[in-house]
């Protein structure tokens, strides 16, 4: 599966295009300026049918409604977080974005451990509370798509509202224990490698022994 990374938004989120057939793909979390991810979805003659949101906060879905109109794409979030779509209250738009919110209305949502289907892929929904309720992870055979849960040697924060440490500790304890190894592409920031995390991120050594 090919990925496309572009950091989009004010506070530079990565948004990711997976490539689910040829000249086909989905979207993980579009943080803003949907205007450039349709140009560069047009220069590499890609159509988007999905957008997989990882957690209701409006720096990963300040672009998406623009993106869905122009597109017709399909969105997911969890029901946990999907009043945070309307709202610009609890998905923290006022606190961290001095743009018009742009609220997501047309949406599908889903639960942990479900399962999403696109050209040739097939997504697993997991999910991962504590940076927010409905926060979740997305693998699709050796990727994962970690949001706010999992980065680089760090985690996502839990001092905001809706945030749950101890539901995170779960969280981090139930991607410890996924079988296997994932390449990890984060919210922010540079992307992981699952067994990486297992070995050096401070937030996982309680479940190493």
């Amino acid at each position: 599966m090919k990925i496309h990374t572009l950091q989009l938004g004010e506070l530079r989120a990565n948004c990711y295009l997976a490539e689910t057939a040829p000249g086909r793909c989905v979207a993980v979390d579009i943080g803003g300026q949907g205007r450039l991810l349709l140009e560069y979805m047009t220069m590499k003659g890609l159509h988007l049918s999905k957008i997989l949101l990882t957690h209701g906060h409006y720096d990963h879905f300040g672009g998406v409604e623009e993106v869905r109109r122009a597109t017709g794409a399909e969105v997911y979030i969890h029901a946990a977080d999907a009043v945070m779509l309307e709202s610009e209250v609890y998905s923290l738009h006022d606190s961290i974005s001095i743009m018009p919110f742009a609220p997501v209305t047309d949406y599908t949502a889903v639960y942990g451990d479900c399962y999403i289907n696109d050209g040739d892929c097939e997504f697993r929904v997991i999910h991962t509370p504590g940076h927010s309720k409905g926060s979740v992870c997305y693998t699709c055979g050796d990727v994962m798509f970690s949001g706010d849960t999992l980065f680089c040697c760090s985690v996502g924060r839990t001092d905001l509202p809706g945030s749950n440490p101890l539901d995170m500790v779960n969280s981090l304890r139930k991607l410890y224990k996924l079988d296997g190894d994932h390449k990890v592409y984060p919210g922010h920031n540079d992307r992981t490698e699952l067994s990486y995390e297992r070995q050096a991120n401070p937030y996982m050594k309680r479940f190493r022994g």
